[in-house]
């Protein structure tokens, strides 16, 4: 199942893709419990199927079943449908599929090439740092080039997102815990990054975290290995890498992570990007006003962004 996060009539709700529209999913389980003669379908729907990513993710596999239930109800019953469940893509606004995650953790140094280009050696455990929800537009959204600085760089993410409560979690359990997989840009002001020790100045700046175009379910993608990721910039390609090149594998990362902290559903992890960045290319090339920057991963998509160049300040 791809899981989107779409904004209509102004109004931001989940839902997912099937044959090219969307279905709402609150307002699909509302329709069939109604059909079924259920009392306070309004309120038991916003309890099992909210409208909010996160709180969808809450409710774990029972919130999901009970969304395919409501899929195939909608297909098998559209044109009776009382309310509008059902959207062409073309009538909405993709969002970030998770639009505010308690915790968005990020993997430096994590596909060889890039740490052999970097001219550091393979770490012994993970490097950590951290975005915020402040970073985060979707698919359909242009990033925000602020004149702080003029070393705007990419970086082309493998994502997945944490599906329930996972504290001390084994490696051989690990792939329970995700909900699904996205596609994220770790958008980077290089030399912000750079003037202390501490990356997070480069990494929190608003708007540098385009992710999306959806979370495609790990029911549907069970296997996070051997998928290939390529990043152009204007049809050029600059980054080309696959994740069995990992250093520390999806699987690793939760036990890694649940071992510091409880990581809860809807958190986001980025799990590195490959070589190729534009602060380690010779000359070095940096994103400018207009280009436009597209990831794809292996099934899952592919994520577009045009890079749009703010006048004054923040």
């Amino acid at each position: 199942m791809k899981l989107v996060s779409f904004s209509y009539n102004g109004i931001t709700r989940i839902g997912c893709i099937a044959d090219e529209q969307i279905i709402d999913l609150n307002l699909a389980y509302r329709s069939m419990l109604e059909s079924q003669g259920v009392i306070r379908a309004e309120q038991i729907a916003e309890a099992y199927i909210p409208a909010n990513m996160v709180e969808f993710l809450q409710g774990g596999q029972q919130s999901l079943q009970l969304a395919k239930q409501a899929i195939e109800y909608v297909r098998q019953n559209e044109a009776a449908l009382k309310y509008k469940a059902v959207h062409p893509t073309s009538d909405v606004k993709l969002e970030a599929p998770v639009l505010n995650p308690g915790k968005m953790i990020c993997v430096g140094h994590n596909y060889r090439e890039h740490i052999l280009e970097m001219g550091r050696g393979l770490p012994p455990v993970p490097v950590v740092f951290a975005k915020f929800s402040n970073t985060i537009i979707g698919p359909q959204d242009d990033i925000p080039f602020f004149p702080i600085s003029e070393q705007l760089d990419y970086e082309a993410e493998f994502a997945f997102v944490i599906g329930k409560r996972a504290r001390n979690v084994s490696q051989d359990q690990a792939l329970d815990y995700v909900a699904g997989y996205t596609i994220v840009n770790d958008v980077t002001y290089r030399d912000l990054q750079r003037r202390t020790l501490q990356w997070l100045q480069g990494k929190t700046v608003e708007g540098t975290a385009p992710m999306g175009p959806w979370l495609v379910t790990s029911d549907e993608l069970d296997d996070p290995t051997g998928l290939e990721v390529v990043l152009t910039v204007n049809g050029e390609e600059r980054q080309r890498s696959n994740t069995k090149n990992l250093v520390f594998t999806v699987a690793y990362l939760v036990e890694f992570l649940s071992n510091l902290m409880t990581l809860e559903p809807g958190d986001v992890i980025l799990t590195g990007t490959p070589g190729g960045v534009g602060v380690a290319r010779d000359p070095q090339v940096f994103l400018k006003d207009g280009d436009v920057v597209r990831i794809e991963i292996d099934r899952i998509g592919a994520l577009e962004n045009r890079v749009s160049k703010v006048e004054g300040g923040q």
